[in-house]
């Protein structure tokens, strides 16, 4: 029998209840029973970290997950496949900087551990292991991944009163404050990264011609959205539009749509197998269009699916580059992950990993020692700026996002990415 912590979090709605049986009965057909695939024992180490018998402190439901030693963190991610690296990437990048943190002492006294399960990016697997996790007593939940499992498991943890903080994913009903108050954004929105992409295409290579691919579920249409209120700016449609179902390669379809519409360029909003099978059958039948795609894709794993194929493939980033060791921020987050995993590539989803563990440990520094759910969001939400070694984030009044930078960066002819100010660089880069 799994031990759990000293208190029970309360009752979720029935509703989650329901979903979360279901859920269970669908995994356990499947054989991949919510942690079973996440590169650990998942539900070994929830039982584990939230059942040692040492004093939890008890100041109600907001200490939860908050001990004398140590505060426990959950996260439910893809770590298996196809948005599998996503769910690793993030997971290394938390990892690394609560270890920074364990090495210099933890946080007021305490070490920050993180337990993680696998909703393989499948909206009732993330309902299911975000109740086990707040059920099990997390202090809050961090780095999740994906517009459809957020979009599953907010309602959960929004009824519990636990903390969302750093979702991988630039949806806008995220950030709408007034109705999910736990919920902390760092990164900016898909409308800010589909702006921007539009912006580039039209003003720096003079292109009117734009077809946007999407995946066919709440992300893609978040993107899509993004991208239809860019070109309206601007007086313009998509030349054609393509989609694809959700943790699929099946591509051929939308393909055969984008070319009616004789692009130009395809803005695509996907995760990275998918993007790279559409880029790669593109350039096979000879269509020589500017691609773009947004943060969500996975840039790393992006890079090594396209393999050779991949030069001249525009990605837009919300973190800064990640080998820029002249950054003050990729400085910290480097030397954070050699000394936690000296084998470990740096790379955009790891680094926003690093910063969501680095925004969660100014919130538990600002409470101080006596932590608290409450007083961890309310110090998030403070319009006093989060520093973190330069990047900047800011928060206050109905803003629960603390960035709006938008990086350009492009595939060079040797598979690894390099940043631009503009997209003429490319030509003069080729």
């Amino acid at each position: 029998m799994r031990k759990t912590l000293d208190q029970p979090t309360g009752k979720l709605s029935w509703l989650a209840v329901v979903v979360f049986a279901v859920a269970l009965v669908w995994a356990g057909c499947r054989g991949d029973a919510p942690g079973a695939a996440a590169g650990q024992d998942g539900v070994g180490e929830l039982a584990e970290a939230t059942a040692a018998p040492r004093a939890q402190v008890d100041r109600g439901p907001g200490s939860y997950g908050v001990f004398d030693d140590r505060i426990v963190f959950g996260q439910s991610a893809a770590f298996s496949g196809p948005a599998g690296q996503l769910g690793t990437g993030m997971r290394l990048g938390i990892e690394a900087a609560f270890a920074e943190a364990n090495r210099n002492g933890g946080v007021h006294g305490r070490q920050l551990e993180l337990v993680s399960l696998d909703d393989t990016y499948e909206p009732e697997l993330a309902v299911a292991n975000t109740t086990e996790l707040i059920e099990e007593g997390v202090f809050s939940l961090i780095g999740a991944v994906g517009t459809p499992t957020s979009r599953s498991a907010t309602p959960v943890a929004r009824d519990a009163k636990v903390p969302y903080i750093a979702p991988f994913t630039g949806a806008e009903f995220l950030r709408n404050a007034r109705n999910l108050p736990n919920v902390v954004n760092m990164r900016s929105s898909y409308y800010q990264e589909t702006e921007e992409m539009v912006a580039r295409l039209t003003e720096d290579l003079g292109i009117t011609r734009i077809a946007v691919m999407y995946q066919d579920d709440s992300f893609g249409r978040a993107g899509y959205q993004g991208a239809r209120e860019a070109l309206d700016r601007r007086s313009m449609q998509p030349v054609s539009v393509g989609l694809y179902p959700r943790n699929t390669t099946a591509v051929k379809t939308g393909l055969l749509d984008l070319q009616r519409g004789k692009p130009e360029a395809v803005i695509i909003i996907g995760a990275y197998r998918p993007v790279a099978s559409l880029i790669a059958w593109a350039r096979h039948v000879g269509k020589d269009w500017e691609f773009m795609t947004v943060s969500f894709v996975g840039s790393n794993a992006l890079a090594e699916e396209l393999g050779s194929g991949g030069a001249g493939v525009y990605v837009t980033q919300v973190v800064p580059f990640p080998t820029d060791g002249s950054s003050p921020v990729v400085a910290s987050y480097l030397a954070a992950l050699a000394e936690y995993d000296g084998d470990a590539a740096p790379g955009f989803v790891s680094l926003e990993g690093y910063l969501a563990g680095r925004l969660a440990i100014a919130g538990l520094e600002r409470c101080g020692r006596d932590v608290d759910r409450q007083c961890f969001l309310d110090q998030l939400y403070s319009p006093e700026p989060i520093n973190i070694d330069g990047f900047e984030l800011r928060y206050g009044d109905n803003d629960n996002q603390g960035s709006d930078t938008v990086f350009l960066t492009m595939i060079d002819d040797n598979g690894g990415y390099i940043p631009l100010e503009t997209l003429d660089t490319r030509r003069r880069a080729s």
